[in-house]
């Protein structure tokens, strides 16, 4: 009874959530990957009946068109946070998707595998390969999809943040060999509350840990830190982080801002007193909720987004 009852929660999550268009992201082959018969796609739920999804096999986008009569041609790839050991994707993901279409942006959800060495050769980089091909797969239907293909984004929360940190800085890096010489650097990224560096004292131990392992190199940690990863390529980006999270310190973001600036990036940082960690769109009124409204003002002032900037 109870396997039944989670199975119409996840039915009426597919309709309450219906994406305008599904998409498998590697359609020919999954690169780097293993078969492993026992590891298969889990769904669970909080107390508050958000999804939870985990051990994804065969990731994909799931994409949200913003109205015709409103869409700027923009659109952005999300990555849902959860320590690269879950994706929280109902706040980090349907939401989000959701008040993407109302500035009139497409929101387009990754469902990305999380780091494993039962299903890939190599886990360090299967998350990337997954943000590379998103944003190539987005770019590649951008006439398709009524989309300007020099107007996608990638936004990322907490690890979902690490991963879209890392597609702004690793675009370049060919960590799989792609059908076509379309670009994987993504446009703009929107970055909140993100593990951007992989330095010890400075990341999310479990991030670090799922993605790198338990004994990881310095040059890996190195490597993956966004912070020592940013150049002059790299894309303008909006932040937001807590000053009071104690799951991810506030230097990620301060130290990625800050290398956005000694390359000469454009760049945007909000840190606000309170807030703590995986608040998604801060919708209980206290200061952390104002950075929707900042990052809306943002988007409108890089012609991104509909509306007037304030």
């Amino acid at each position: 009874m109870k396997a039944i009852y989670l199975l119409l929660i996840v039915l009426m999550t597919n309709i309450v959530h219906g994406q305008d268009l599904t998409l498998k992201l590697w359609p020919e082959g999954i690169p780097g990957s293993k078969k492993s018969p026992n590891y298969s796609e889990v769904t669970q739920f909080t107390d508050q009946n958000k999804p939870r999804v985990s051990r994804v096999t065969d990731p994909e986008l799931l994409v949200y068109f913003a109205p015709k009569e409103t869409a700027t041609g923009a659109a952005v790839v999300i990555c849902p946070g959860g320590g690269y050991g879950v994706l929280a994707i109902d706040h980090e993901g349907y939401d989000i998707a959701k008040w993407l279409n109302s500035m009139g942006i497409a929101g387009i959800i990754l469902k990305y595998r999380l780091p494993s060495d039962e299903i890939m050769n190599d886990k360090s980089i299967g998350p990337l390969q997954d943000v590379q091909e998103a944003i190539r797969t987005v770019r590649r239907n951008a006439a398709q999809w009524s989309l300007s293909p020099n107007k996608i984004g990638v936004m990322g929360f907490s690890a979902g943040g690490h991963l879209a940190g890392t597609a702004s800085t690793l675009y370049r890096e060919k960590v799989y060999t792609p059908k076509d010489d379309v670009s994987a650097r993504p446009d703009f990224s929107i970055l909140i509350y993100g593990v951007l560096s992989m330095q010890d004292g400075i990341t999310h131990e479990g991030s670090q840990r799922n993605l790198l392992g338990q004994n990881a190199s310095q040059e890996m940690k190195d490597k993956f830190s966004n912070e020592l990863r940013v150049d002059a390529s790299s894309p303008p980006a909006f932040l937001v982080h807590s000053a009071d999270d104690t799951a991810v310190p506030v230097a990620n973001s301060i130290l990625y801002y800050q290398a956005l600036t000694r390359a000469g990036v454009p760049g945007e940082l909000h840190i606000y007193e309170s807030g703590g960690h995986g608040y998604g769109l801060a919708p209980n009124g206290s200061s952390e909720s104002l950075w929707p409204e900042a990052c809306r003002a943002w988007l409108v002032g890089r012609q991104l987004a509909m509306g007037n900037r304030r």
